[in-house]
This record gives structure tokens, sequence and C-alpha cells, in this order.
């Protein structure tokens, strides 16, 4: 599958947004884990940028509101895949 540069760097400029705002604190929490636990510089991100779409189509699709407390959820469980 082609990968959409433009989406993915949009989807990780809303990871830098919450890093650099400590909004959620759990992402740049779950961004040192992933690190730690011997991730790539680039990997990490990706596995948080999962969490992030699952949102956006949560957002999107249902019309829902942001749900933070299963985003955060979806951070604590990576790199399981979100739900």
């Amino acid at each position: 599958m082609k990968v959409n540069e433009n989406l993915r760097n949009a989807i990780f400029e809303v990871i830098d947004n919450q890093i650099n705002d400590n909004n959620p604190a759990e992402t740049a929490i779950t961004l040192k884990r992933l690190r730690d636990e011997g991730y790539s510089e680039f990997e990490p991100k990706q596995l948080i940028g999962q969490a992030v779409s699952v949102e956006l189509f949560y957002v999107m699709k249902r019309n829902v509101s942001f749900n933070e407390a299963r985003y955060i959820k979806n951070l604590k469980n990576l790199p399981k895949e979100p739900v």
C-alpha cells in the first residue's frame, strides 16, 4: 500500500504539537516508552499515528467529539493495534 506522505506528515504534525504542548502528556510518555523499548526514531510516531488515526476516524465517521480517554488507552496499549 502506498503511503500518503501528506497525510502522514499531517498526523506527525499533530503528534509533534501534542508533545510540544504536553497535551495529552501520554503522547510524550508513549514516545519515550517505545524508544526505550528499542523502537527506532520513526517507528514510535508511526504507532502513535495509528492511535491518532483511530480518533480521527471516530470523529469524522461518527460525528462525535474527540475521546481523550480512548486515545490515552490506545497510547498505553501500543504497540498493540488501537481499537
